[in-house]
């Protein structure tokens, strides 16, 4: 992938977002210093990342920590391991945790990290170094009430309990330093599972409010690992028809609906191409975008769902956003015009977040929770979210994304005020 390419992407992450945060300003008059405030990161740092690959000579990767806002506690935010991963995109990604703390109304602020490099190409003793050696790097801007890092896209449990102990050889065992750790590390019940088990209560409260069915629903997922494999699982469970699922190398389609029980430990547990499995018919990845169905959930990488490729021509009753920023304002717009609603990434997938911040709480307070209890708290916790985007929606006739981002920036920016700002 060219420099061009990348910074093109990033530059489309971040676009999206903005443009999406002055769409909502204008629904709530915000003051121009307010904006200004707003859309101003609190700090970035950019770090050089080296590491002695196998073959015994360095690599240098560029990593990114932006830290957007603070004003509600203290910043959180996944850290992704991906090419595309530049300044402009993690910008974007830690702005949009600012929102999505703020609606689900937790007591955090948005950061997001990130380092460009593909992690496929590394054995793991790279990747445990890289993992390292980039934590060491941002440590001095990290820490249990400063800011916390969670996995994001190619990151995982394994690579948190890296960064955790490089991080605790600087300050002592901190396990709030850290979200999305192991269990026996001090990780939370339901945490690899949470963004997935967040997605499925708003699909299930949006289904019985609009109508559109779960139990024998028809079902497209875009992305294949952790949230969309755990909520093709989910979704299963209820009685819904997963028709076609993708992953980086394409998709498989079943009009009868696939066998995820099955589809679930070969493609997400096993690593495995989905097309390798036996259960559907080969497609493509833009192939997926066609597809007729109920419940249409892009679980992958941002920026998918434009005008250019696909917005005129998707075939579905809801756009349900699990992956970040999936959807360009054009084609946000184009979807509402044909009645089809998106229910943005920052409610849909805000349960990864939440149930980071119930770890927190938990390492703070020495206190492990039930895996019930996790999931009846971030049930309570999705459903007042959801409750009260909705009103907005029907009150205003707006769209889902701009009713959720009118209450986030509303409380970040009565905190900034309250503080002084």
């Amino acid at each position: 992938m060219t420099e061009k390419t990348k910074q093109k992407n990033g530059m489309r992450t971040g676009a999206i977002v903005h443009n999406q945060f002055e769409m909502a300003a204008d629904l709530m008059e915000l003051e121009p210093y307010q904006r200004k405030l707003l859309t101003s990161p609190f700090r970035s740092m950019t770090v050089e990342v080296p590491v002695r690959m196998d073959d015994g000579s360095f690599d240098i990767f560029k990593g990114y920590r932006v830290q957007h806002s603070g004003a509600r506690g203290p910043c959180k935010g996944g850290i992704r391991f991906h090419p595309l991963a530049d300044e402009s995109e993690v910008l974007g990604l830690a702005t949009t945790m600012t929102w999505k703390t703020a609606l689900m109304d937790i007591p955090f602020g948005g950061a997001k990290g990130g380092v460009q490099v593909d992690p496929r190409k590394l054995s793991e003793r790279e990747l445990e170094q890289l993992s390292r050696v980039f934590i060491n790097r941002i440590a001095l801007i990290l820490g249990p009430y400063r800011d916390i890092p969670a996995p994001d896209v190619n990151t995982n449990a394994q690579v948190m309990a890296w960064m955790l102990d490089e991080y605790s050889k600087r300050v002592g065992y901190s396990p709030a330093a850290v979200t999305g750790k192991p269990v026996s590390l001090g990780g939370s019940l339901g945490r690899e599972e949470a963004t997935a088990q967040g997605c499925a209560y708003v699909i299930e409260n949006y289904g019985r409010d609009f109508g559109v069915p779960v139990k024998d629903g028809r079902v497209v997922i875009q992305g294949f690992g952790n949230v969309g494999a755990h909520l093709a699982r989910l979704l299963h469970e209820q009685g819904a028809k997963i028709l076609a699922v993708t992953d980086v190398d394409g998709g498989l389609y079943n009009e009868n609906g696939l066998d995820i029980p099955r589809l679930f430990p070969h493609g997400y547990l096993e690593r495995q191409p989905v097309q390798d499995f036996d259960g559907g018919d080969k497609i493509t990845n833009d192939a997926i975008w066609k597809i007729p169905c109920d419940w249409l959930i892009p679980a992958a990488l941002g920026g998918v769902i434009t005008r250019e490729k696909n917005a005129d021509t998707l075939n579905c009753k809801v756009v349900v956003e699990a992956a970040n920023s999936p959807t360009t304002p054009t084609a946000d717009k184009i979807l509402f015009d044909r009645d089809i609603d998106v229910i943005p990434d920052f409610l849909a997938n805000a349960g990864g977040v939440t149930v980071s911040y119930f770890e927190w709480t938990q390492n703070l307070q020495q206190h492990p929770w039930s895996f019930q209890k996790v999931n009846d708290e971030l049930r309570i916790k999705m459903d007042r979210a959801y409750n009260t985007v909705k009103d907005i929606v029907e009150k205003r006739n707006v769209q889902w994304r701009t009713a959720a981002l009118a209450i986030s920036i509303k409380r970040v920016a009565e905190a900034e005020k309250l503080r002084g700002h």
